[in-house]
């Protein structure tokens, strides 16, 4: 007879779990976040995570890879995966007037991943698109006004939810897609005051919500060295995508004579909606893998955010938004590289033995110029996975230590750590059992 297990039960506490961390915002407090869409997450989760993210080349039959839809058909064709995780990013902020600590721990993810036929698979999840989270002020001193203050703050969220399949045509070659929907709010605020509270005081809020399909094509082809050891080629890519966006400005000014209040409506525009442009982008992965023993990971990943239209311009003669190009971006170009080695994967007397060391390595030059410096990214990861007894499953631990900017020209540098836990689960998907 046909018997399913528990697995289905699992993936939906799972999926109530991840829709109540989303509906909570994954905050970041990074100043850069006010650019652009916010802080963008990479692609690559739980074992890559402490491999410095690289991915896009990586074929495994116990973990799950939806950096790369094309990976699906590697998992083990009796299994059920899945896989979720949280992260915790410690930061200290540096600039030329000072410094600030800052915590942040968010649920991050989950998917998973199953089987339809040996040749035919397909994964599931959901997972950040990017943050924003940030409050920064300035003062001028203004001739006949005295010190005016300025403070920007902001908040919110975008996330990716995917359906994604893969099948595998021929022996060694694999291809596939995810369908992506982005989705999400950010919300930003601007308050400028005098040094003389009876004079004026500038109120703006903006408002913008994300929704909209996109799609990342996957392929991957294995190439045998030899009985145990492979070479697998992996690409990607998403085309430029134009998506929904709902957007919302609202602004006043308060002037006080003496007792009385007068206030002012400077803008009003309603929610309307416009098309945001995101940029086309390929990643590159190579990976070589010893079964069981040894995986080495490389990636290049690339996102022309300089040809992408973010920036939202009201025209009133219409009431309509309308997007154009945001000077302050560019091209995201990002190198990682990650290795993972087994001592003795069927090791029955030692558990240490048994233990997945991982490490790894990234640079980035991040979607944002600024001050005429692009934000660059460096971090050096480390981690471990940890079988669970009498099973497949998983706990990967992981930690980051990593610089992002500069002080220069005004600008803030971020040394942050980042720990990762992330619970890989397997399960049987339908297994025939036999009655003698």
């Amino acid at each position: 007879m046909l018997k399913r297990n528990n697995a289905l039960s699992v993936v939906i506490v799972l999926i109530l779990c991840g829709l109540s961390g989303y509906a909570q915002n994954n905050n970041t407090t990074s100043p850069y976040s006010r650019y652009g869409l916010g802080d963008l997450d990479h692609y690559s989760f739980g074992r890559s995570a402490a491999m410095g993210g690289a991915s896009l080349g990586s074929r495994h039959s116990l973990q799950i890879n939806s950096a790369n839809p094309a990976s699906y058909t590697a998992n083990d064709s009796l299994s059920f995966l899945f896989d979720f995780g949280i992260d915790g990013t410690f930061s200290k902020y540096h600039s030329n007037t000072g410094s600030l600590k800052a915590n942040d721990v968010n649920f991050r993810y989950f998917s998973f991943s199953w089987p339809v036929t040996k040749w035919f698979g397909m994964g599931m999840g959901i997972q950040p698109f990017s943050d924003m989270g940030y409050e920064v002020a300035f003062n001028d001193d203004l001739a006949g006004v005295g010190k005016v203050y300025q403070n920007y703050a902001g908040e919110g969220s975008t996330s990716k939810s995917f359906l994604g399949a893969s099948i595998s045509p021929f022996k060694g070659l694999s291809i596939g897609a995810n369908l992506n929907y982005i989705f999400g709010r950010l919300n930003q605020n601007t308050a400028i005051t005098s040094d003389n509270a009876s004079l004026y005081y500038i109120s703006k809020t903006e408002g913008t919500r994300l929704r909209d399909f996109t799609l990342t094509y996957g392929l991957q082809y294995d190439l045998k060295l030899k009985k145990d050891q492979f070479l697998t080629f992996g690409l990607t890519f998403e085309k430029q995508t134009d998506i929904t966006v709902l957007h919302r400005v609202f602004s006043y000014q308060s002037i006080t004579v003496g007792t009385t209040a007068l206030t002012d409506t400077l803008e009003n525009q309603p929610e309307g909606k416009a098309k945001l442009r995101l940029p086309a982008t390929f990643g590159f992965g190579l990976s070589y893998n010893k079964i069981d023993k040894l995986e080495i990971n490389f990636d290049y990943y690339h996102a022309g955010w300089s040809n992408s239209k973010t920036n939202l311009v009201y025209n009133p003669a219409d009431k309509t938004y309308m997007t154009e190009k945001d000077p302050l971006l560019t091209n995201l170009n990002r190198f990682s590289a990650g290795i993972e080695y087994i001592p003795e994967a069927m090791s029955i007397r030692s558990y240490m033995k048994r233990v997945k060391y991982r490490a790894g390595f990234h640079y980035e030059n991040s979607y944002l110029k600024l001050n005429n410096h692009q934000i660059n990214e460096t971090g050096i990861s480390l981690g471990a996975g940890f079988p669970l007894p009498k099973s497949r499953s998983t706990i990967n631990l992981g930690v980051e230590f990593g610089k992002q900017g500069t002080t220069s020209d005004n600008l803030v540098s971020n040394n942050y750590t980042k720990l990762s836990l992330y619970l890989n689960f397997y399960d049987y998907w339908f297994v025939k059992h036999k009655f003698n």
